[in-house]
């Protein structure tokens, strides 16, 4: 395992040439105009497994977007890790923001990457991430380190709630069996301080239409005497949190699970500076709900956010009327305990009960997924601990993540599967946002990573 450096100095510009590829493409999985893009990206993916030394790969329908699934068996009697990652990326709007195309890929320097990081949708979140996988089976295949089973499932619609992957799953539940599942779709928490992912909040998305008249109204003949859906709808949002940034909806925290002092002691000791935080973000101060620090409302609270609102005119100029129509799609992250389409439902009761008599509402869910949390006794947790102590020299901090990947607990029901969560993006990546990126030394950093976890893993499953 000790030639994986020199690998990675001569295949460096290669391996960032491949990711650059693969980020031209558009897969936006929730616009149904990038199809072709989508299937496009999804054979690119085949194509590099397959290079990579899988002995088979396939692009496998769905009644959505396909699954890429491939796999190298060496021998049925070693030990089988699954790696899960997606090709799909977020839409890039708003366009305007970005400094460079979101898919025509650049690498420039920044404080935080002075050897560069890739500009484009999809960097970090997730092809960059899950193109450290197949970079790492190319140098075990290589240079002969395999040692375990390996196989890929490769996901389309991760980023609109894997709505068809629990199809799939069942469908091909026999050719799934493993040991352990690694997934690198998280982070760490510096360059300096690798962390390992213990935990993912849950999600649960709607969208909300209020709709006043059954026309757009003059709002010099009818302003003040009709209701504004957009007034009304900036009024019940109003109310979905109290004062104290405490969401209202009845029974909403009735299952959260509290963690213990010690426990949210232990969280306390991982190293984050509140004026660094604040000062990356180009913010005066924080937000958030009471009595819970920054790092604990990012990652053990539940949350509710507008993601988007609109109705009425936004063109250029000016338009004066009532709009019949006003809408806003709304995320709420769930933690431990907490069932995603239980609480949708209560968000439903509870937003319709809001609404006046002179507006009509519909609650539209969208998708979501459960909360997870690891446990770090295990061997798959422990084989990436000394991963990350081989390559970067520190024993990594457990560390609960703000974020959701919709499937996690559904692996586990399933496959009976413990997942290890091993991410090397950064907070500041800026992931469903403009100017997406993922920097040159943590891409690199990962594909060195990734085979110590094979190794460790596959000796500590011997004993």
């Amino acid at each position: 395992m000790d030639s994986i450096k020199d690998y990675l100095n001569k295949n460096k510009d290669r391996f960032l040439d491949e990711l650059v590829d693969l980020l031209k493409i558009p897969s936006i999985s929730a616009d149904p105009a990038y199809k072709g893009d989508m299937l496009k990206a999804a054979e690119a993916v085949k194509a590099r497994l397959l290079e990579a030394g899988c002995d088979t790969a396939e692009v496998s329908e769905t009644p959505g977007h396909p699954v890429v699934y491939a796999e190298k068996i060496i021998d049925k009697n070693l030990p089988t890790v699954l790696v899960y990652g997606h090709y799909d990326v977020q839409p890039p709007d708003p366009l305007d923001l970005w400094d460079s195309p979101p898919f025509e890929p650049v690498i420039k320097e920044t404080k935080i990457h002075p050897e560069g990081a890739i500009f484009a949708r999809g960097s970090c979140d997730d092809k960059g991430q899950m193109y450290m996988h197949v970079k790492a089976m190319e140098y075990m295949t290589k240079n002969d380190e395999l040692p375990c089973n390996v196989k890929f499932m490769i996901e389309g619609e991760e980023e609109v709630g894997s709505e068809h992957l629990d199809w799939w799953i069942k469908e091909n539940k026999e050719k799934l069996q493993n040991d352990v599942i690694l997934i690198s779709d998280t982070g760490m928490i510096s360059k300096d301080t690798p962390s390992i992912t213990t935990g993912l909040r849950g999600l649960s998305y709607v969208e909300v239409e209020v709709t006043g008249a059954n026309r757009d109204l003059h709002s010099g003949l009818y302003g003040g005497a009709v209701a504004n859906p957009l007034n009304i709808l900036s009024q019940m949002i109003s109310q979905l949190t109290d004062e104290n940034n405490h969401i209202t909806i009845p029974g909403f925290y009735d299952n959260v699970e509290n963690l213990s002092d010690e426990e949210r002691s232990k969280m306390a000791e991982a190293p984050f500076s509140l004026e660094e935080y604040k000062e990356k973000l180009d913010i005066k101060d924080v937000h958030g709900e009471k009595g819970y620090s920054t790092l604990e409302r990012g990652s053990i609270r539940p949350t509710l956010d507008v993601n988007g609102m609109w109705g009425g005119y936004i063109g250029e100029g000016a338009k004066t009327v009532l709009p019949s129509k006003a809408y806003a799609k709304i995320s709420m992250r769930l933690v431990p305990n907490q069932d995603w389409k239980e609480i949708t439902e209560l968000f439903k009761k509870h937003f319709e009960s809001l609404a006046p008599d002179s507006v009509r509402v519909e609650v539209k869910p969208h998708h979501g997924g459960y909360p997870y949390v690891t446990p770090i006794n295990t061997i798959g947790y422990q084989a990436a601990s000394k991963a990350y102590e081989e390559t970067c020299g520190k024993t990594p901090i457990p560390q609960r993540s703000g974020g959701s990947i919709p499937i996690v607990s559904l692996f586990e029901k399933e496959l009976d599967s413990k997942i290890i969560l091993m991410g090397f993006g950064l907070d500041t990546d800026a992931i469903h946002s403009p100017n997406e990126h993922f920097g040159v030394w943590n891409y690199l950093k990962g594909i060195e990573t990734i085979p110590w976890f094979y190794k460790h893993f596959t000796e500590m499953s011997k004993k």
